[in-house]
């Protein structure tokens, strides 16, 4: 048995996220954490919620509530949706927990220890009007590289350059909009990266398996232009995890809280010991200490190419430092971008599809589906309603659903609903038998590998064998002239049902527990190879017929959903 700390990239608190959030991150993970339970290993998932920095100050404003009671309801509502989409992790956390305090202000105090750490006298916007200083969100403006009117101090959304507020044009502050912007002095902590950049980059240069998306982004940022830069991690902001030298104060930065890019990282350890008090005392250190145990796991993250710097780079450099034994990444899977009908989905602008609509209108299966076979792996994908039906349509309710209710049905219609016995393989089902056991061991060798598009195609062409024998087959052919044979196609048909069920469960695992439910199946296990699969239901085993797995999308439905989401979010 292997061991398995997963974690995903955590979500901001500022609403709702859409659906390019879901696959580029919670939900390719929630798949591989799936994946690994099933094969019986020890799998550990976390998440939570990113709750500091400005876009959770500016959230709570404009909902009008107090922003830590903002933050707990958000947290509630995406913790629901979650559970919504099915996503399995063993805790969902919160960064603004005790925990994630305490061992942040610890790493803080590391750091400082180790002489990675400067204080730097630096000119920040100020406004007037608002009588306070503007970091990052708080300021808009014109990006200076693209020349998006709406980018924001700490990045443009449209082009995703890293900006610093004052380097855009017409400033204007996101509280109040006021442009009475002024530039004052104020000391703010540095982490002293470029002292760790051959650390880090001897570090990348050892993960030989990682995504070219991944190393790339890490490579740009260690070499090109000045190389890897010290990067502030403090804010004069009101909410956040107060600046402290470990328990010790920290002169000179009273008032002042942690870059909410320093602290969102350290919630995946934090996160853990979250676990572990809501699991009567777990032994969270076994998963992140080397020294504790943790020197067995492997550790995978999950995230969208904008998080990429930070995990490969800040995160990592903030563990070196410390000097203390922490568990490193040994693959991080980065996506690209999921974009919406010709354009990009935006949080900000209320374009596209939100998790919570999305379940409004449809199961979770049809968008884990859909999102995992089309996930932006090797490159930006798009999300059309046109493609989100064809998908829907042809592999969910033509191929799977279809499969599963003309073979329970025609058994119950001649065999009754048990298993029926008689008859013996011949040709066509050995030659079945083969095609499914060398599927069975590229599927696997897929999402081994994190390759998830083409572990969902893998996954349809086993679907797609069943079906070709079945029409091959033709049982209610068979049964007119030898209803022995006709009882071992469909014995076949229903253990396939079986096995199509275990094999299914990582990317619908509603569908897969009704096809378990209906079979009496209650404890599924991954198939060693396809022959013992498919004799694993014994002849007399009752069954019943399942309600219909899959409804297709109708052109009026795809039509309706496309007006109704082609504006931004109300």
């Amino acid at each position: 048995m292997q061991r398995h700390l997963i974690t995903s990239a955590i979500p901001y608190i500022n609403g709702i996220k859409h659906l390019g959030n879901l696959v580029g991150s919670q939900l390719p993970a929630d798949l591989y954490a799936r994946y690994q339970r099933a094969r019986g290993n020890e799998v550990l998932f976390l998440c939570a919620t990113d709750e500091h920095g400005t876009p959770a100050e500016l959230a709570a404003a404009n909902a009008g509530k107090p922003v830590a009671e903002y933050c707990a309801e958000m947290h509630k509502i995406q913790a629901e949706i979650a559970k919504g989409f099915r996503l399995s992790f063993d805790h969902f956390g919160r960064s603004s927990s005790p925990q994630n305090h305490a061992l942040t202000q610890h790493f803080a105090g590391r750091l400082a220890d180790a002489d990675l750490i400067r204080e730097v006298t630096e000119k920040q916007v100020y406004s007037n009007a608002d009588g306070r200083f503007l970091p990052d969100r708080y300021i808009e403006g014109t990006c200076p590289n693209c020349g998006y009117d709406k980018a924001r101090g700490d990045q443009c959304e449209n082009c995703t350059k890293q900006l610093d507020p004052t380097d855009l044009i017409e400033p204007r502050s996101a509280v109040s909009g006021s442009t009475d912007l002024e530039v004052r002095e104020t000391k703010h902590l540095y982490l002293r990266q470029s002292a760790l950049k051959d650390d880090l980059n001897a570090w990348i240069d050892s993960k030989t398996d990682w995504p070219l998306l991944t190393t790339s982004i890490a490579k740009k940022w260690l070499h090109d232009g000045d190389g890897l830069q010290d990067r502030g991690i403090t804010r004069d902001l009101d909410w956040g995890i107060p600046v402290r030298r470990g328990d010790a104060d920290w002169p000179g930065m009273e008032g002042k809280v942690f870059y909410v890019w320093f602290d969102a990282p350290i919630e995946y350890i934090a996160c853990a010991g979250e676990w572990s008090d809501a699991h009567g005392g777990a032994d969270w250190e076994r998963w992140w200490r080397t020294d504790k145990g943790a020197d067995d796991v492997r550790y995978t993250q999950f995230m969208g190419k904008d998080n990429v710097p930070f995990h490969t780079l800040s995160f990592p450099a903030t563990i070196l430092g410390s000097g203390e034994p922490w568990k490193m990444v040994d693959h991080l899977k980065s996506f690209n971008y999921l974009n919406y009908d010709g354009g990009q989905f935006s949080t900000s602008q209320g374009r596209g599809v939100f998790m919570d609509q999305a379940l409004e209108i449809l199961p979770a299966d049809y968008w884990r589906w859909w999102l995992l076979s089309n996930c932006p792996e090797t490159s930006d994908s798009e999300f059309t309603w046109e493609l989100f039906q064809q998908g829907v349509n042809k592999d969910l309710a033509d191929v799977l659903g279809n499969f599963v209710s003309r073979v329970t049905k025609f058994c119950r219609s001649k065999f009754g609903e048990i298993v029926p016995k008689g008859g013996v393989y011949g040709d066509r089902e050995e030659t079945l038998i083969a095609e499914l056991d060398a599927r069975l061991t590229r599927y696997a060798q897929m999402m081994d590998a994190m390759e998830v598009r083409k572990s969902a195609q893998e996954l349809r062409a086993i679907w797609v064998a069943g079906n070709e024998y079945l029409q091959a087959a033709a049982p209610w052919a068979t049964i007119k002239e030898d209803p022995e044979t006709a009882a071992m196609q469909i014995r076949l048909g229903l253990n396939l049902i079986s096995f199509y069920a275990t094999l299914s469960a990582p990317f619908i695992p509603d569908a897969a527990q009704k096809m378990n439910t209906a079979l009496q199946i209650e404890k599924a296990q991954w198939p060693s190879n396809a022959s013992d699969a498919l004799d694993s239901l014994p002849a007399g085993q009752s069954f019943a017929v399942p309600e219909n797995l899959f409804a297709k999308i109708s052109d009026e439905d795809r039509k309706d959903w496309q007006d109704r989401f082609a504006g931004g979010r109300a």
